[in-house]
């Protein structure tokens, strides 16, 4: 498929960036062309009803082929599609996309024909493939069994995506694109509205009114500490040094948190752009997107994503004939948790070890290489152009009065219907939970979400009216995060799960202080202990250490949050003070009673054999390596709690449901 450039210079003529890439958002918000010669309008037009998706002759198939959907099959259902048009003799068209965040549909599948509404099928298998092909293009029926929902507005009787109860709730800003255009196309992501907000701001706007609209939209940081992205950019932009830097940071490191891998992978343009116009609002000539190795395909998607903005004139001297120049360059991160805070982060890319350092100064003031920097994760910068398109206003609309906006969460754990989703600030926590999220699976109780990642706080069913908002959730022991939304029903122990994210942490501390070295250890080692059987020879003085163990955690965990040094430590103790208050019900049970409800915690655990059931097989003696399960044959058997390692093969052996676990 030709290129922008190419219908507009055919005889292979050079162009000129800041004539014809203006010409082209300004054609793509439906306004006439001007300065394109007359006679290329036909084709131009044809071109973006294309990209667009409103015009083709032949079928187009879209096909999820982000990170989830590749995890789920889509790589194989491509192959066998196109296997499938080879030997069917049909010719269409594949194109790839991002996701759209919902799990339960993919590997997802959409078709359109021309003329024909574009209808997105579920879960599809290679072995689904023939007759999806065979009905859909071939017959041009509808595939009833496999079919989900319309893009768009539809005839069919299938409901618009935005209109399924997954969907309902949100409003996709930073999302809207992923699922629904080519994020290696940059002709498809400008005929969608990209760099509209760019073309607005170098064009009309100068460096202090582009500051001025992101401070009016009210846009917090989305990457967890929700300092005023406008505030932050009007101190980088006062400083007067001639060198400043913008940095990106996508080192997305909270278990459970996909938010902006889907972005980069999804629709890369959207950062992108938003990184040029901040650089231009502050002053940056040069930039960094410090992104994980551990995500290749965005990775591989941003380069390309770079190379055809310098293809295009958007990255470069004189970007629009401007006359402001800027560079972006990609930091592969080696997958430190610490490095996700900002002056770790800057430390890494300046080729040191990743370790936070005192502020002030802060990275405005000092940041790489000791010039004026600003640092904002992928979901801030990807909200920019469309304030800037849009006006801060339109942003500061949406949400609450200190809370702007929306944010992208990622719904995991014990949740029917896991993704991301994008919602308006100020929804409660439980409409996230039950009513996108379509409540607990398997009919299991809901006990507790887990909001922020590892510094954020694990909160129960009693404060799920809380708003989703930046305040509203540190009134109850938790915080906003980058955006891990994490699910837990009635089989989850709050203190093994304590115990989780405290391991996280230690391993993942620097190590520079000592109030995270060694008291998040601490902490680990108390709520290792309450969770452990006592010992053979166990006497009062190891009773009375797991007594006082708790008693001092809440002190320890007050005195590690005052004294970090940096954000992550600070926050750390986080999932441990919220299990306190809100489960202390069952760090009661472990201390007191030796036992874990949940079953999880093993060592609190005791394997005994029903006598009436147990029909003395031998099979789950013949499995215990430990040798801790006696009796003749065709007799009940017996477990000798002594010799009993609690690996559980006796109950995942037994054919009768002859062994209780207490």
């Amino acid at each position: 498929m030709k290129n922008f450039f190419e219908l507009v210079y055919g005889d292979g003529r050079q162009y000129n960036p800041a004539e014809v890439i203006p010409e082209f958002i300004t054609c793509c918000s439906g306004a006439p062309l001007n300065t394109i010669k007359r006679e290329k309008e036909p084709d131009i037009l044809n071109h973006l009803n294309y990209l667009t998706h409103k015009v083709h002759k032949r079928p187009l198939i879209f096909i999820g082929m982000d990170t989830s959907g590749l995890a789920t099959g889509s790589g194989k259902v491509k192959e066998a599609i196109e296997a499938g048009l080879t030997e069917m003799k049909i010719e269409a068209e594949i194109i790839p996309t991002g996701g759209y965040g919902f799990g339960v549909i993919e590997p997802s599948v959409d078709i359109k024909l021309p003329d024909g509404e574009r209808i997105i099928y579920a879960a599809i298998k290679p072995t689904d493939v023939p007759a999806l092909l065979k009905t859909t293009i071939e017959e041009k029926k509808v595939f009833s069994q496999k079919a989900f929902a319309t893009y768009g507005k539809g005839d069919s009787k299938l409901p618009n995506l935005m209109d399924t109860p997954y969907f309902r709730r949100q409003l996709r800003i930073v999302l809207k694109n992923c699922g629904a255009i080519n994020p290696e196309s940059i002709d498809e992501y400008i005929a969608s509205g990209g760099f509209k907000g760019l073309d607005k701001a170098l064009r009309r706007l100068t460096p202090e009114e582009v500051v001025n609209e992101i401070k009016e939209s009210g846009l917090r940081g989305r990457g967890g500490g929700g300092f005023p992205t406008g505030t932050k950019w009007e101190m980088a932009q006062r400083n007067k040094a001639k060198q400043k830097y913008i940095i990106c940071n996508a080192d997305e490191g909270d278990p459970g948190a996909f938010m902006d891998r889907s972005v980069l992978e999804g629709d890369p343009f959207k950062l992108v752009e938003g990184m040029i116009i901040g650089a231009y609002a502050i002053g940056a000539s040069f930039g960094y997107i410090y992104c994980r190795a551990e995500y290749p395909l965005a990775i591989r998607r941003l380069e390309k994503t770079i190379q055809q903005c310098k293809d295009y004139g958007l990255l470069g001297e004189n970007i629009l004939g401007s006359g402001f120049n800027f560079t972006l360059k990609i930091k592969k991160g080696a997958g430190a948790f610490v490095c996700g805070e900002e002056t770790a982060l800057i430390a890494s890319i300046e080729g040191k070890r990743g370790m936070p350092r005192p502020r002030p100064p802060y990275p405005s003031d000092s940041g790489l290489w000791g010039k004026p920097t600003v640092i904002n994760n992928v979901e801030t910068f990807a909200n920019i152009s469309s304030i800037i398109s849009n006006d801060g206003k339109w942003f500061a609309s949406i949400g609450t009065e200190k809370s702007k906006g929306t944010k992208v969460f990622a719904l995991s754990g014990k949740i029917q219907n896991s993704g991301l989703v994008e919602i308006p600030m100020g929804i409660s926590l439980g409409e996230v939970v039950f009513d996108i999220g379509g409540g607990i699976p398997d009919g299991k109780k809901f006990k507790a979400v887990q909001i922020g990642g590892p510094s954020g706080g694990c909160l129960p069913e009693s404060v799920m009216n809380t708003p989703v908002d930046y305040e509203s959730l540190k009134t109850v022991g938790a915080m906003m995060g980058s955006g891990g939304f994490v699910v837990m029903d009635e089989d989850t122990c709050m203190v093994d799960v304590a115990k989780f994210f405290l391991t996280f942490i230690q391993n993942e501390s620097c190590g520079k202080c000592v109030p995270c070295r060694e008291g998040t250890k601490r902490m680990l080692e108390i709520v290792e202990r309450i969770s452990r059987a006592y010992g053979k020879n166990s006497d009062r003085n190891e009773q009375l250490q797991r007594f006082k163990g708790i008693i001092y955690l809440k002190r320890l965990a007050e005195v590690i949050k005052d004294t970090s040094l940096c954000g992550l430590g600070q926050s750390a103790p986080n999932p441990v003070l919220s299990g306190l208050h809100y489960f202390k019900d069952e760090y009661d049970e472990h201390i007191f009673d030796r036992k874990c409800s949940a079953g999880v915690c093993k060592e609190l655990l005791t394997f005994t054999i029903n006598q009436e059931t147990c029909t003395g097989c031998g099979l789950c003696a013949r499995k215990c390596s430990a040798e801790a399960i006696i009796g003749d044959k065709k007799q009940p058997h017996l477990i000798i709690e002594s010799k009993c390692i609690k690996c559980g093969m006796c109950v995942e052996t037994c054919r009768f449901d002859a062994i209780i676990v207490n």
